[in-house]
């Protein structure tokens, strides 16, 4: 930008010599001060072209710095999402783990299930076979059969209470399988 106003200076100086070589009179003043009056404007162009300069200067830093803070945020955005992508990876990963898991737990309520109605069974079989000795006892009064009838109310008192164990089994496993699956529900919604 100095440049471009010394070039004007100069180029106003060539034109000013081979005026001022000239005779003085009216046009020589005239010219003079048409000299004078241009130079003066070319001086005012020249800090008109400079203050133009350094506020084209300064808005460019300006919007440099403006460039490299939004460069920054995208980086610290772009590291947010990435993280982001790893917690629901993670997410899904333990959603799947819960899914097997409550798999499991229904194949083992299901096997138990089955050995609690074949219990039962048993159990309802040790009664007729119980009522039935019962019934003969009755008819034959033997003391053999006496032994035997308190036998089998011992098995039946154990397997009575082999059931009500297994019961208690089968609810504490329903009851966990009940609260992962409102847990598994809650995962799924977030």
């Amino acid at each position: 930008m100095p440049v471009l106003v010394l070039c004007l200076l100069c180029a106003l100086a060539t034109v000013a010599r081979p005026v001022s070589a000239a005779p003085v009179g009216g046009q020589e003043l005239a010219q003079q001060e048409e000299l004078i009056l241009l130079s003066h404007g070319a001086l005012q162009l020249g800090q008109a072209l400079n203050s133009v300069y350094r506020t084209t200067e300064t808005q460019l830093k300006e919007a440099g710095h403006s460039v490299g803070l939004y460069g920054g945020a995208l980086g610290l955005l772009g590291q947010e999402v990435s993280r982001g992508r790893d917690v629901a990876q993670e997410l899904r990963g333990s959603l799947l783990e819960l899914q097997m898991e409550e798999d499991a737990l229904q194949l083992q309520a299901e096997a138990t299930a089955q050995e609690l109605g074949e219990a039962a069974q048993g159990q309802q079989e040790l009664w007729e076979s119980l009522r039935r000795l019962e019934a003969r006892l009755r008819g034959a009064r033997l003391g053999h059969a006496r032994q035997e009838l308190e036998a089998l109310k011992a098995h039946t008192d154990k397997q009575s209470h082999i059931m009500w164990v297994l019961t208690g089994h089968v609810q504490r496993q329903r009851q966990k399988m009940a609260a992962q699956e409102r847990w598994l529900r809650q995962i799924q919604k977030r």
